[in-house]
């Protein structure tokens, strides 16, 4: 799951209409949130809190295998209104496969103005934290500065490992058009300086939201319902997947080192938003469940084809990731070297427990339930549907690597992650690892 830490990140994105998920730095997500998913080791609690909408803290402990732990501060020039364990929407707490929509130019802050003169400032968000009882300290900052500018500084120290690498300084500027996005990045540890580039192909999206996924229900209002374009009606539409394609290419250079590296990569992905083949809008008097399943009938599986490659190094990854249900997503990547031959197949599955509809009490009238459910607004019945999530197994599996096996749920209040690594081909140790993770937080 994701740290508090992060998960406060990601809000703040939100809150300020940053898209991190135009940035070639992600251009693999959708597939490396399947297989490459981290296994909690040992024993792992953290307790955080949001006294205000603006301050934040947080405490984690490692129990086992050793003793450890840090404390951190959280705090943001915007509110952001963190719910607890207990109320967040578990999905946001998961790395998860996803489908976006169609990427859009940055929206700026709305300017204010007092007697002439411009008052409002730029959003910011400052994240600190101490490690006990080595003392190495992380540190960030994050500003807005511009509607399609952004600055980072990011900063380790520490003071207990004096060797290479044990403090630095990262400097980066990020640029979103939405049709383009551009990263320089500046290492002060080797001198490095970096440029990431990532071009979408096709239309941009013109709606405000971007958080549009492929496991979000579509309501329609009833006046827009006669201009839905079916594709199996009024369009001929070939077999195949209808997406959208993204490149993008890094290159980097070390001054400390006199050493240079590039990749290149390519996105293929499916367009969320496409209409179902036989989309039909449910009457007031539908059961929750049967409001979901007649309006989440994919016109075809959300899937994101990449493929990367590294010249100088000689290596090429292809990834395949898709939606083959509405609980179970599938993904499977090859990498191989062309200088080694040395290849490798991993293959991993994410697959979402969800709690059991609640049936219609026999002690309620049916025409009483059918009118609860019609007061009840469409979107919100889809919602809780959507939401009664009980975890989410995870599984990965590999030619050269070990088995990992992990689920991710939510017990009361707290959410928690269980999960075991092994290696079937060793008989003196098959189980190499074992780990549990519990997180609280709470607001207000």
């Amino acid at each position: 799951m994701h740290p508090f830490a992060s998960y406060v990140l990601r809000s703040y994105y939100k809150a300020t209409g940053w898209n991190e998920d135009n940035l070639y730095a992600n251009f693999t997500r959708s597939s490396s949130s399947i297989l490459d998913f981290t296994v909690p080791r040992g024993l792992h609690f953290s307790i955080s809190k949001s006294p205000n909408a603006l301050f934040k803290t947080t405490y984690s402990m490692n129990a086992l295998p050793s003793l450890n732990g840090s404390i951190g501060y959280i705090f943001t020039s915007c509110d952001l209104n963190v719910n607890g364990s207990g109320d967040t929407r578990f999905k946001d707490m998961i790395d998860r496969f996803k489908v976006y929509d169609q990427p859009r130019r940055p929206e700026g802050k709305e300017e204010v103005w007092l007697a002439g003169e411009r008052v409002d400032t730029r959003d910011y968000l400052l994240y600190g934290r101490l490690y006990v009882p080595t003392g190495r300290l992380d540190a960030l900052y994050s500003t807005r500065l511009s509607a399609t500018m952004q600055g980072m500084v990011a900063a380790i120290s520490d003071p207990r490992s004096p060797s290479l690498g044990a403090s630095n300084l990262m400097l980066s500027l990020q640029h979103d058009t939405g049709r383009t996005c551009t990263e320089y990045t500046w290492s002060a540890d080797d001198s490095m300086w970096g440029v990431r580039f990532l071009y979408n192909f096709g239309k941009l999206s013109a709606a405000s939201d971007n958080s549009t996924e492929s496991d979000q229900p579509s309501v329609l209002p009833e006046a827009s319902q006669s201009e839905v374009k079916r594709v199996d009606e009024e369009e001929a539409m070939e077999g195949g997947l209808k997406g959208r394609i993204s490149a993008g290419a890094e290159l980097y250079f070390s001054a400390r080192e006199k050493s240079a590296g590039v990749s290149t990569g390519i996105r293929f992905t499916t367009l969320p938003d496409a209409t179902a083949p036989s989309f039909q809008l449910p009457g007031p008097s539908s059961s929750p469940l049967a409001l979901s399943s007649s309006s989440r009938i994919p016109s075809q599986p959300p899937t994101t084809i990449t493929a990367l490659f590294n010249p100088i190094i000689g290596h090429m990854s292809g990834a395949y990731a898709a939606k083959v249900s509405h609980d179970l997503s599938v993904c499977s990547r090859f990498d191989f070297n062309v200088y080694s031959y040395e290849s490798e197949w991993t293959m991993g599955a994410e697959w979402w427990l969800r709690r059991k509809p609640k049936p219609r009490n026999r002690d309620t009238p049916q025409a009483e339930y059918e009118s609860t459910q019609a007061d009840e607004p469409l979107s919100v019945s889809l919602d809780t549907w959507a939401e009664d999530v009980q975890g989410v197994v995870k599984a990965r599996a590999s030619t050269t690597t070990d088995i990992s096996l992990m689920w991710e749920g939510r017990l009361r209040n707290m959410l928690v992650s269980l999960g075991i690594v092994s290696n079937l081909s060793s008989r003196s140790k098959p189980i190499k690892a074992v780990g549990l993770e519990l997180a609280y937080f709470s607001s207000g």
